[in-house]
């Protein structure tokens, strides 16, 4: 799911943790301050009292993104009255003797893959909740057909197809499905 909002100067897509599966309470709750966010889903089906019901969980558990300034994005992570569980997810740096913590920015052509990926209707697209140090060397590409036609990641073969991967910081890797190599164009 996603809200679509006119981006403002120097706003960046924000990755966010939520405690206890709360996405959708966050979401909802940003919805309604006009911010922009995402949380990817996928409908599963369950059994609930005996029947089988379609219900929309989360593709990265406890994990959203917003798009906003820091200060705007740092007034929801700092609401403890009204967004208690809600985090920045950070990058980890040492400098010397001390870690640094800085909330993670994931760059515009990535949320926009990682929208195409989640969107598309193929069944063995694969989340990862950790970088696969396998998509790290890949060529960068963009798919230019198919069901993934604007990705931008770094193809590699993984579980014996040929897939495009996008990392994001050291939190998750998401794979496209197969993608034939007529559907790639080099990045430089």
């Amino acid at each position: 799911k996603t809200i679509k909002r006119k981006p403002k100067d120097g706003s960046h897509w924000y990755a966010l943790r939520v405690t206890y599966g709360r996405e959708k309470k966050v979401y909802d709750y940003l919805f309604g301050k006009h911010v922009e966010a995402y949380y990817p889903t996928i409908k599963t089906v369950k059994e609930v009292d005996g029947k089988r019901k379609t219900v929309e969980e989360s593709r990265l558990p406890n994990i959203l993104f917003a798009r906003g300034t820091e200060e705007e994005i740092k007034s929801f992570v700092y609401d403890n009255v009204n967004l208690p569980f809600l985090r920045f997810y950070y990058r980890h740096e040492h400098v010397g003797s001390r870690a640094i913590k800085t909330p993670l920015i994931v760059p515009k052509y990535q949320m926009e893959s990682l929208k195409i990926i989640c969107e598309a209707e193929a069944s063995d697209i694969i989340v990862s909740l950790s970088s696969v140090p396998n998509f790290q060397t890949g060529q960068m590409v963009r798919v230019v057909d198919g069901a993934f036609k604007g990705v931008i990641g770094r193809v590699k073969r993984w579980q014996g197809q040929q897939r495009v991967g996008v990392i994001i910081g050291d939190m998750a890797t998401f794979a496209t499905a197969y993608v034939p190599s007529a559907f790639l164009e080099k990045i430089d």
